[in-house]
């Protein structure tokens, strides 16, 4: 009868979704998914009656889910109740929590960075501090993302930290409530000459683009203000409509702009700009590179198709799509790709079609040679299924294996919190430099650590040496392997030397966001810039600027 009964529930159910389902679904539609549900739901009532090991049906649950999803592409995913926060950070850019980056090192996990007048901040935690417990917990051997969730919470809750601080061997604790931590978008502004302004954004959260409106009046109180450089390097996307209306600041009203094209009707919309612009005539350079994506694109590649803004630096994500977050019962929910987006030149950047995969599964970019061309609003040529191509390529130096290693192994973070230990304060972040005298000392840290990274040269030794063992001639080798090595190791040592500009970059930048946070993180950055310094150049050359937007 328990049985009969159950079924009977399920039968209901099934019919009730069936037809919640709308006019969207046909009728074999319809059938395919009734079938299917009734097949996961007897499946998955048996596993957790009979699965020998028991089961945590939550857990099941939400693996099934994810590699249901996952089947669709990486954009499409599902926020159980204990990830709202993640949740509400993807979509506000707020969360209830401390207010600080965090990194793992060795045990255990330590504060990489505190974001300035937050929780974490106001109690005086600096980064490297290391977390031994939470609430009396220890967190030894606790991942970045396991202490994350135990750090956020609701505003207005409290937590209690034992703190170890480099430098000293005393312990001590910290207790604080923690904050709904509301994410700038806009960490940094600021002139760069006397005319060039410039904007770093770092996401599209809301209301960002009421920042860019502030940050971009206040720079106007700026008598010879004549031109902007816009960063969206690193800038993963976010909210469509913050997109759509940071365009509007610089575009004239009544321009269509961007479409979506969906599978639900109503979903399927033409965006145009409906509100007069700030400034539709300021000079501006848009900076991007492969982290920028989504909403980034949009942006870049509506200002690209009208001709009214010069696209520099490298090659864009190519993420075409567009997803929703909608909410589902237990306070769970779901973002979901729910349209692709067409810019003004009829061009969808997307570069990987999830629809079409390769004998082993993997979605694959469209190849350069079957790339659609599409036209500018003054006839420049431009190309869909591939990110946005900047009008003007500034080349990046890829970091060398040295450096790798150094940043992987920690050794410029932990470097840079010795340095502070004996420096209370520093010059600008601006004008913050390392002297020749000051690298040498993080050479001779470096000659007390132990550190190490994989060439072809050291493959192609172990190769040596397994052929060597093979062929009973290691014994007749082994000194010759170890001298190798030796001189292999001191030539990566080199490296150290010849990487010097490099490694100085990121210790300069590292050792300024410890006195002046964000802030000073970007401000050191732009100094040294490659694509900072060539678009200046573009700026301060009005001729040139022009015809990069009119050649065809």
């Amino acid at each position: 009868m328990k049985k009969n009964k159950y079924y009977i529930i399920f039968a209901i159910l099934t019919l009730f979704l069936i037809s919640s389902f709308g006019d969207e679904e046909n009728t074999s539609d319809r059938f395919e998914i009734g079938k299917n549900l009734d097949i996961f739901t007897e499946l998955y009532k048996e596993v957790n009656r009979t699965y020998v090991d028991g089961t945590q049906p939550g857990d099941l649950m939400k693996t099934g889910i994810d590699a249901m999803l996952e089947s669709l592409d990486p954009y499409t995913v599902y926020y159980p109740e204990s990830d709202i926060e993640s949740y509400k950070l993807m979509t506000t850019g707020q969360y209830g929590g401390i207010g600080a980056r965090i990194r793992k090192i060795d045990d255990f996990v330590v504060v990489g960075e505190p974001y300035e007048g937050f929780p974490a901040h106001k109690a005086g935690l600096k980064a490297g501090d290391v977390i031994l417990k939470v609430d009396g917990n220890s967190v030894k051997g606790k991942s970045t993302s396991d202490l994350s969730k135990i750090l956020k919470g609701n505003p207005g809750t409290g937590l209690t930290m034992l703190i170890k601080r480099p430098g000293s061997d005393e312990e001590f604790e910290v207790s604080f409530k923690r904050e709904k931590v509301q994410i700038k978008s806009v960490p940094y502004y600021g002139m760069l000459n006397d005319e060039v302004g410039y904007i770093k954004m770092t996401s599209f959260t809301r209301n960002v683009s009421k920042e860019i409106k502030d940050a971009f009046f206040d720079l106007k109180k700026n008598q010879d203000f004549q031109s902007l450089i816009f960063d969206l390097r690193g800038n993963p996307g976010g909210l469509l409509h913050e997109a759509i209306k940071t365009v509007e600041l610089f575009v004239a009203k009544g321009q269509k702009i961007l479409e979506s094209r969906a599978k639900i009707s109503e979903w399927t919309d033409t965006y145009k700009t409906i509100n007069p612009p700030i400034d539709k005539n300021i000079k501006i350079v848009f900076l991007v590179d492969g982290g920028s994506a989504s909403a980034s694109e949009i942006v870049s590649g509506v200002m690209q198709d009208f001709d009214r803004a010069v696209v520099l630096g490298r090659r864009t994500y190519g993420k075409g799509l567009v997803q929703v977050t909608r909410k589902l019962k237990y306070n769970t929910s779901i973002k979901v790709t729910k349209a692709k987006y067409y810019l003004p030149s009829g061009r969808c950047i997307q570069a990987i079609d999830y629809s079409k995969r390769n004998s082993n599964g993997k979605a694959m970019k469209t190849p350069d040679s079957l790339l659609a061309k599409f036209t500018t609003k003054r006839g420049r040529e431009v190309l869909d299924a591939s990110g946005i191509t900047p009008d003007i390529i500034v080349e990046k130096k890829r970091l060398d294996k040295v450096v790798l290693a150094l940043l992987s192994n920690n050794l410029i973070f932990n470097y840079a919190t010795q340095y502070v230990l004996s420096h209370d304060t520093i010059s600008s972040a601006s004008q913050f430099k390392l002297t020749d005298a000051d690298y040498d000392k993080f050479i001779d840290y470096l000659n007390q650590k132990e550190y190490d990274f994989e060439t072809s040269t050291d493959k192609s030794i172990e190769l040596l040496k397994s052929k060597a063992e093979k062929e009973s001639l290691i014994d007749e080798i082994t000194s010759e392997i170890e001298i190798m090595k030796k001189k292999l190791m001191e030539k990566k040592k080199e490296q150290i030397h010849q990487q010097k500009k490099q490694i100085k970059k990121l210790l300069e930048v590292e050792i300024a966001t410890r006195y002046y946070l964000q802030k000073g993180k970007v401000q050191n950055n732009l100094s040294d810039d490659p694509d900072v310094e060539e678009a200046l150049r573009i700026l301060e050359d009005n001729n040139r600027y022009q015809t990069i937007l009119s050649e065809q």
